[in-house]
């Protein structure tokens, strides 16, 4: 990619920013489909569908398997999550070129927040992701084979239970990136900690509806299972929030207050 070299006040041409961001785009699609390769290799090789498949077998027990209705169901299952998996793995490159090209307009004080909340986020989303795995699917996939039983059999195809198994995973590490979205927010001056908390009954409401739009099908447990986690980070965002602007308040108030008596004498 071309060096720029920035004016004196540091700013860069219009086209010169075009370009920039066209080279961080190139970089971004091509670490995209080196991802979407060794995820499918992953995928293929590596069992990972075995590890999604674990829950069921634990629930139906260890000789069962699914129901697979088309001749291409096997490799395009293996395609899409090799190609979801490799998205996760790059992820973090594709982070390192939207902060390199958006970095350079933040403030300093800015950038100390925003840093260490990327890496937060990435903690939280796997965080939710586990949480997903260990207690929510079992939990669900529990509820769903004892539901009408009396009437009904299970007897899920591959394509449903990865799809809904998927579903869950990343809608549990998306939904733990709550506190890193307010931190940015409050460092951008975009939230303060009093809107947070005059909000918070609307917050749960939105919560209560986003619940239920990202859940997998029409599981009032999940929704259920989604709203608790989403409350208490919801408080955790608060707090984050008010540390910021404490923080905030601490460099506005040392920069106003005036050098000691042997500073200035000096």
């Amino acid at each position: 990619m071309p060096s720029k070299t920035p004016n004196p006040a540091g700013e860069m041409p219009f086209l010169d920013h075009l370009e920039e961001l066209r080279w961080r785009i190139l970089w971004s699609l091509l670490a995209l489909a080196i991802g979407a390769v060794a995820g499918f290799l992953l995928v293929h090789y590596g069992d990972m569908l075995q590890v999604l498949f674990s829950p069921y077998r634990a629930l139906f027990g260890e000789d069962q398997t699914l129901i697979n209705l088309k001749p291409t169901d096997a490799f395009f299952i293996t395609l899409k999550y090799g190609i979801l998996i490799g998205f996760l793995l790059v992820f973090p490159i594709i982070v390192y070129h939207v902060w390199s090209f958006l970095a350079p307009a933040l403030k300093k004080s800015e950038k100390r927040v925003i840093v260490p909340s990327l890496y937060m986020g990435l903690v939280l989303f796997v965080l939710g992701v586990l949480m997903a795995y260990y207690i929510a699917l079992p939990i669900t996939l529990e509820f769903l084979v004892g539901f009408q039983t009396e009437i009904m059999s299970p007897q899920w195809t591959a394509q449903d239970y990865f799809g809904f198994t998927i579903q869950l995973l990343v809608a549990f590490g998306i939904i733990f990136e709550l506190p890193v979205v307010v931190m940015i927010l409050s460092v951008l001056g975009l939230v303060t900690p009093k809107f947070l908390r005059a909000k918070r009954r609307h917050a749960i409401l939105l919560i209560t509806i986003v619940a239920a739009l990202i859940s997998p099908g029409d599981v009032i447990m999940v929704t259920l299972l989604m709203m608790v986690p989403l409350i208490i980070l919801y408080e955790f965002s608060i707090m984050l929030s008010v540390m910021i602007y404490r923080k905030r308040e601490e460099r506005v108030a040392a920069a106003a207050d005036p050098p000691p008596d042997s500073v200035q004498a000096g």
